[in-house]
């Protein structure tokens, strides 16, 4: 009788045990569903949601973009922190293609791997600073998206520290603190970019060696 009753509860148990709540029904994301007006199931967040990790950040921290386009601006403060932290990152995941200086010709270039675009050129060198925090964030072309490596905030500094670096190779003579000009008043004529008050190269930190 008792090994009877024995049976009889682990046989209750073990008709409890499954998989059903893991294998749940479940929307994945952006699949399609007839329950809402728009056949989507990933639905925009309701006006006023506050992240709890964040608090009230405005969306176009995390597109690069507002009802205008492309942000011209970045949507934080550009400090010498922010700037040596995109500095920072930018080496480690965009300098194996990009180069420290921005050229395109990054170690793995060098070894036979596609050649971005250099960050040199008119068009990347008119574009925004939103525009690089979108590629970013989304990828483009070869490149895949590096949101799920680089929280917003790196986005941010990276691209800054890329319109910096643009900057860097076409900056005014006249705009280099004295220390530098008297340094490139130091190399031979044919060397230099900036002659009469044009533009000069800086080198980008980090050229060197590892090219």
């Amino acid at each position: 009788m008792r090994q009877l009753l024995l049976l009889s509860v682990l046989l209750l148990v073990l008709s409890g045990c499954g998989r059903n709540m893991y294998e749940q029904a479940r929307f994945e994301e952006d699949e399609p569903s007839t329950f809402f007006a728009d056949g989507t199931s990933s639905q925009p967040l309701p006006e006023g949601v506050v992240s709890r990790s964040r608090g009230a950040i405005d969306e176009v921290f995390f597109t690069g973009q507002d009802a205008n386009g492309l942000l011209a601006e970045p949507p934080l403060e550009i400090t010498r922190e922010v700037l040596e932290r995109g500095q920072e990152r930018y080496n480690i995941y965009c300098s194996p293609c990009h180069n420290y200086s921005g050229n395109g010709q990054g170690m793995i270039v060098q070894k036979g791997f596609v050649q971005p675009a250099s960050f040199h050129e008119e068009r990347l060198q008119a574009s925004p600073v939103g525009y690089f925090f979108n590629v970013i964030t989304n990828g483009y072309g070869r490149m895949y998206s590096y949101a799920s490596r680089v929280p917003p905030e790196d986005r941010w500094a990276i691209a800054s520290y890329i319109k910096a670096l643009q900057y860097s190779q076409t900056v005014p003579v006249t705009d280099l603190p004295a220390e530098l000009r008297e340094q490139l008043s130091s190399v031979p004529q044919g060397d230099q970019a900036g002659q009469n008050g044009e533009t000069a190269q800086v080198a980008a930190p980090g050229e060197g060696a590892d090219e």
